[in-house]
């Protein structure tokens, strides 16, 4: 609608032949700053908690499962979920979100 006025606006001139793809370009700084950045923020965030857990650390996984970390291996970690009780995760399965919470709520 915008690019409609500016060719009315411009009778064909300069604007007329790039503020189609001037639209565009917007467009698509729009998506990437609102959404995709976000979201790769959001994943870098994941990896590095990931890289970062501890034995002993407080975790919550995606499935919703609390307990605390007793080995971590190269991909899996286990977890204890109560006493002598030990399962073992993908360490993807991890949740940053719950888990940091958890930490919160356990400080306080």
């Amino acid at each position: 609608m915008i690019s409609s006025i500016l060719l009315q606006a411009a009778g064909g001139g300069f604007i007329a032949q790039y503020a189609q793809p001037l639209m565009i370009g917007a467009m698509f700084l729009v998506v990437y700053f609102f959404m995709m950045r976000p979201q790769i923020k959001k994943q870098k965030d994941q990896k590095k908690f990931v890289e970062e857990m501890k034995k002993g650390d407080k975790v919550v996984t995606t499935a919703g499962i609390h307990g605390k970390v007793v080995e971590i291996a190269d991909t899996t970690i286990l977890v204890e979920v109560d006493n002598g009780v030990k399962i073992r995760f993908d360490k993807s399965s991890i949740s940053l979100e719950a888990s940091k919470a958890l930490n919160v709520e356990k400080k306080a």
